[in-house]
Order: C-alpha cells, then sequence, then structure tokens
C-alpha cells in the first residue's frame, strides 16, 4: 500500500452575491453583510418568490471580449473568473508546472440553465427547432466548465465535474483530494459553479415550497436556525480552491492556507428532499471526515454548517451535530454563511470551503445573520449575527443535497515552521 500523500490549500476565488472576489467576500462575510435583493434577472413579479442573493455588478465584457462571453453560459463565466482568482492566488507558475499533472474536478448541480431558457424561447416562440444554437449543448453541459478552464489553461490531468445537488462542489473537494493522495496529480483544481435565478429556477424551487416567501423583509429571509425560518433564498456564483501535494507546495515554495486532513462521505437512503431523521446521515459523514484525520471530536473548533434555513435541514443538522460532539456541542461554534450568500445550490460546498478555510487563517468566525429569535429545536452556538474571535485549528465544512448526498470535509490549521 503506497503512502497517502498530503493535501494543501494554496489558493482560492470567488465569485459571489456578497463579493466579486475573494477579498469583497470576506470583509463582507465578516460584516454580516446581506447579498439578498430584488431579483433583476428577470421579471419575478408573478411568483411567489420575488428575491434572490445575485452577483451584483459582474460584467463579462470585464474577463472575456463579446465573442468568448457570448458562447460561456453564466455558469462557466463565473468558474473562469474565481479559477483565474485562485490561480493566481496560489501564485501558481503555470510554465513550469507538468500540464499532465495538473488536474480539474469542478461541479455544477444544473449546469447552463440559462442558455437553457433562452434556447426554448427560440425553440417555442421563434421559429423552432431548427434556430437553436450549435452552442447551445456545449454551453448548457454542467461539466463545460471544467472543459473550458483546461483548455484556457493546457491542464491535461484528469479532468471532470461532479454533480450531486446542494453537496456537488463539496464532493469536486473531496475527489481531487483523494487524486491528490492517491499520487494522480500535483495540483487539482477543484470548485463548483452556478447561474441558477431564472424562471424555472425560482418556479422549480417554488412548487416545492423550499423558497422562502418573506417579500416584504428579503434581506431577513435566509434566518438558519432562527424559529421563524420559511425556507432558503437562492444564491449564484462560483468558488474555486487549489489543492496541492503537500511536498510539492512545500518544493515551489508555496504559501499554505490549510491542510485538508478528512473527508466523509455517506447517503440517507432515506427520501429524495428530506433529510434522515435526527440527521443520521450528517453524523456519519462528520465522525468519517473526524476519523480519517486521526483526531478527538472535542478537537474541532468550528462547523461551517450547511444551515439552508429551511424547517427540516436546520433542526436535522443541529442534532447530528449533538449526537456526534455530546457536550462539545456547546463548546463549538456553528455558523451558516447561507445567510449572507443565500444557498448557491452546487456552489455551496466550494463557496462554504473557502469560507472555512479563511476562518481558519483570520482565526475569525463569519456570523449567522437574521438570527433573533431561538429555536428550542436548534439550541447551539451560531454566532449570532457577529463575527467571533477565536483561534480555529480544526473545522468543518457540511454540504448535504437533496437524493440524501451528504460530504464533510475537515480543515486544519498548518503552522509554517
Amino acid at each position: 500500500m503506497h503512502h497517502k500523500k498530503r493535501v494543501v490549500i494554496t489558493g482560492l476565488g470567488v465569485v459571489s452575491p456578497i463579493g466579486l472576489n475573494l477579498e469583497e467576500f470576506w470583509t463582507s462575510l465578516v460584516a454580516g453583510k446581506s447579498g439578498v435583493g430584488p431579483i433583476t434577472r428577470f421579471d419575478a413579479s408573478s411568483f411567489e418568490t420575488r428575491f434572490a442573493a445575485e452577483v451584483k455588478g459582474f460584467d463579462p465584457l470585464n474577463y472575456f471580449d463579446r465573442k468568448t462571453a457570448q458562447r460561456l453560459d453564466l455558469f462557466t463565466q463565473f468558474a473562469m473568473v474565481s479559477t483565474d482568482e485562485a490561480i493566481t492566488h496560489s501564485k501558481l507558475d503555470i510554465k513550469s508546472l507538468d500540464l499532465e499533472r495538473v488536474g480539474i474536478v469542478f461541479g455544477s448541480g444544473i449546469g447552463g440553465m440559462w442558455t437553457w431558457h433562452h434556447q426554448s424561447e427560440i425553440a417555442f416562440k421563434q421559429g423552432g427547432f431548427t434556430k437553436l444554437s450549435p452552442f447551445f449543448v456545449p454551453m448548457m453541459i454542467s461539466d463545460i466548465a471544467a472543459g473550458h478552464i483546461s483548455i484556457k489553461y493546457g491542464f491535461k490531468g484528469l479532468n471532470y465535474a461532479t454533480t450531486s445537488a446542494c453537496a456537488t462542489s463539496a464532493h469536486a473537494i473531496a475527489v481531487g483530494y483523494m487524486h491528490i493522495q492517491r499520487g494522480d496529480a500535483d495540483v487539482v483544481i477543484v470548485g463548483g459553479s452556478e447561474a441558477s435565478i431564472c424562471p424555472m429556477g425560482i418556479g422549480g424551487f417554488n412548487a416545492m415550497k423550499a423558497l422562502s416567501t418573506r417579500n416584504d423583509a428579503y434581506e431577513k429571509a435566509s434566518r438558519p436556525f432562527d424559529k421563524n425560518r420559511d425556507g432558503f433564498v437562492m444564491g449564484e456564483g462560483s468558488a474555486t480552491l487549489i489543492l496541492e501535494d503537500y511536498e510539492f507546495a512545500k518544493k515551489r515554495g508555496a504559501k499554505i492556507l490549510a491542510e485538508l486532513v478528512g473527508i466523509g462521505l455517506t447517503a440517507d437512503a432515506y427520501h429524495i428532499t428530506a433529510p434522515s431523521p435526527g440527521g443520521e446521515g450528517a453524523v456519519r459523514s462528520m465522525k468519517l471526515c473526524i476519523d480519517e484525520a486521526g483526531i478527538k471530536p472535542e478537537d474541532v473548533d468550528y462547523i461551517n454548517a450547511h444551515g439552508t434555513s429551511t424547517p427540516y435541514n436546520d433542526k436535522n443538522e443541529t442534532e447530528a451535530i449533538k449526537t456526534l460532539f455530546g457536550e462539545h456541542a456547546y463548546n463549538l461554534i456553528v455558523s451558516s454563511t447561507k445567510s449572507m450568500t443565500g444557498h448557491l445550490l452546487g456552489a455551496a460546498g466550494a463557496i462554504e470551503a473557502v469560507a472555512t478555510v479563511m476562518a481558519i487563517v483570520n482565526d475569525k468566525i463569519p456570523p449567522t445573520i437574521n438570527y433573533e429569535e431561538p429555536d428550542p429545536e436548534c439550541d447551539l452556538n451560531y454566532a449570532p449575527n457577529k463575527a467571533v474571535e477565536r483561534k480555529v485549528n480544526y473545522a468543518i465544512s457540511n454540504a448535504f443535497g437533496f437524493g440524501g448526498h451528504n460530504a464533510s470535509l475537515l480543515f486544519k490549521k498548518v503552522v509554517e515552521s
């Protein structure tokens, strides 16, 4: 059996509803800034939910020429911009890399929903299926972001997408980790992107009664763990992490932000949308990542919760944390950054992994905003409304998806000698 390699994070990139880059994103998180506002991407006046956490001020022409922008769905544009930032942040010298040893695992829960929307309008309202764009399929498919990243930089290692609903990009990170552990690559670019704030996206989740309908107070609609939560708020954007083999990163003099030391991947095998009672699948995913790291539950300082602001998720995740951590559940801090970014669906795992790494780097835990009335069934320390200064040595990021997919990632502070 070959020795498993250590996996570290050396670069981060973000396009989010609360900032178009990592610095803006982190500053907004710590300040407790909400990214939620009225929907501007389409006329939502007839919808039950008329607000979302849109990416604001994103002009594709700041990043792409017009022709390229027109051939990339919004989710791919976001993915390429966050990846560009992460590569720059990691100070990777592309010219010096063995490009066959650089891989990409980059997911999307749904893919090019806007492309599907526009092309459907052409087919059904403007002259039939003979008028479809030859770029329809390559713009829509959810693996195309990974493909474009590879083509832009010439990365020739493993290359694919993950899709597991809201656990998508947490799975992408976990799979990238496994590839480096195995020795398949020196560097793996991982993350996720989503751009589903469109009529079918909002309409579909409204039909499921999953979205908040707090139209008169939209900035307070995303309220994880609060007694009066009534559903999630849809977000959009992208996040990218650069994973590297520890020895490779050290050799090139990279600044190491944190180490990924454990992953836990489980299934509820229970229901298509509801979590298993007591968060049983989440208990096992968190336990697996702790066991892999060889630490004790009481070593964990912070959990970036899935924390969707839906009645079922928040109660079950809280129960799962209490089941696994026992008394320590009340000592650690849990927070949901979805209170600020909304729920980025397939990109949620990645953007929350970025928030978790930044909490470790800065010894600062982002708050759960809009926490006003405690829920007796959710009785942990959720960093209510204000960031918390606290040393963070170990932190877990949770992501759970429709279909019963659970992914937990355990990050560790690296003290450079």
